[in-house]
């Protein structure tokens, strides 16, 4: 997280007439010093929890930007019920035999403890995981990034340097801090948000997540993603620290405002006594597919709802935006890691205009018709006993976000109809 890099622990920082205050004990953190040797064996590399500190460390020094982290879906990455649920089915699959190919992107520390396999699978099996999936160093303490591997893969440096996207850090002494050009570019983020690696068996033939996000106006224009999934704010990044331009960890999408900029959203009528037609236009204005096929169960809909006299609804008709995907069997599949073919993809490419249009009966007897055309980002689907997995495996059972649509736009419409 590229605002977190300035001071992770106690610091000395300077005050009026140069002298020095104390903010933080410095054994605050000594009990977790990162190592500082990159691309050690495992067995000369310090503890896990020395290298990739628990991200409770850092709100010591970094309250904002960990109050951020704490609230956004990639805090969450080894915690939800889908993902531990998914996991399991991944791990009964017969073909794959990299049992750690989730936790590259979900827990990617695992690229440097690969023996700790083991440990990562009890830790999201035990619902309540003690270390973090995606925090703070597994993001910032990544050098490099090899954009020829699929999909890329990140190069760690495990040591006292935190590497980010802005100059000019408060000296502390907690860490070494480094601007690196790398974290203000898409290549970043496409380390996980780009398709599962090509060791998976099922991922060699099949498109990748994002579509062409390279040939995208936004990308060539300069506005790689975290123009809109860390947008930059002014802000303090250490705790007391004099305000300047950061950037957010909220990591907005899904779940934040920037789902509103999404799209754009029109549409058009016309209505003769017995039928009706709407013509929605959509504008995606986002450089990658929409929505992303992973998960799997990944769905756009678009909703038609006609409602008549006394506002009965008198006409409903939805159409999906998805990929789905077929196993070896043949069969429709909501695991990517399953699938060796794609049987069907309605997504929204990226920067694509796309035309629905709608046929329908007129309503009768009513002087007017509402029209209210919805796009929402669907609720988790899938076969029954999947669905009954997540449900007993959420703390909040149906009510957990899994279950929830979330409107991405919606426009209404009155048209008078002719008599």
């Amino acid at each position: 997280m590229s605002k977190s890099y300035d001071a992770k622990t106690p610091r000395w920082e300077a005050i009026k007439g140069g002298t020095f205050f104390l903010l933080l004990g410095i054994f605050l953190l000594a009990a977790t010093p990162l190592s500082s040797v990159a691309g050690e064996s495992a067995s000369s590399k310090k503890p896990l929890e020395k290298s990739f500190p628990n991200s409770e460390k850092c709100k010591r020094c970094h309250l904002r930007v960990f109050e951020e982290w704490e609230a956004s879906a990639q805090s969450r990455s080894i915690v939800t019920a889908p993902f531990r649920v998914t996991l399991d089915q991944f791990l009964a699959s017969t073909d794959e035999k990299d049992h750690a190919m989730c936790f590259r992107c979900h827990a990617p520390h695992i690229l440097e403890y690969g023996d700790h396999l083991s440990r990562f699978i009890k830790e999201v099996q035990s619902k309540d995981p003690q270390m973090d999936g995606v925090g703070c160093p597994q993001c910032h303490l990544i050098q490099d990034v090899d954009m020829k591997s699929h999909p890329p893969i990140p190069t760690f440096q495990l040591g006292t340097t935190i590497f980010g996207g802005y100059d000019k850090a408060a000296q502390n002494l907690a860490h070494q801090s480094q601007k690196l050009d790398l974290y203000r570019e898409s290549k970043f983020c496409v380390t996980c948000h780009d398709s599962l690696p090509k060791t998976s068996s099922s991922a060699k033939d099949l498109p990748g997540w994002l579509g062409s996000w390279e040939k995208t106006k936004a990308e060539s224009s300069g506005k790689p993603c975290q123009t809109c999934h860390m947008p930059e704010a002014i802000d303090e990044s250490a705790n007391g620290e004099k305000v300047r331009k950061v950037a957010n960890h909220s990591f907005p999408g899904r779940f934040g405002k920037v789902r509103a900029e999404a799209v754009t959203l029109d549409f058009t009528t016309e209505a003769t006594a017995a039928t009706s037609q709407v013509q929605v236009s959509i504008q995606s204005l986002v450089p990658h597919n929409l929505p992303l096929p992973h998960p799997g169960w990944s769905r756009v809909v678009v909703d038609l709802s006609i409602f008549g006299k006394n506002l009965k609804r008198v006409y409903n008709e939805q159409r999906f935006y998805e990929r789905i995907f077929g196993n070896a069997e043949g069969k429709e599949s909501v695991f990517d890691f399953e699938a060796k073919n794609v049987l069907h993809d309605t997504l929204l490419k990226p920067e694509e205009m796309r035309i629905e249009v709608f046929t329908f009966p007129t309503p009768q007897d009513a002087p007017s018709m509402d029209v209210v055309v919805t796009l929402t980002y669907a609720p988790v689907h899938g076969p029954q006993d999947f669905l009954d997995k997540v449900e007993q495996g959420a703390a909040l059972g149906k009510k957990d976000k899994a279950f929830q649509s979330v409107q991405i736009a919606q426009k209404k419409m009155n048209v008078p109809l002719k008599k």
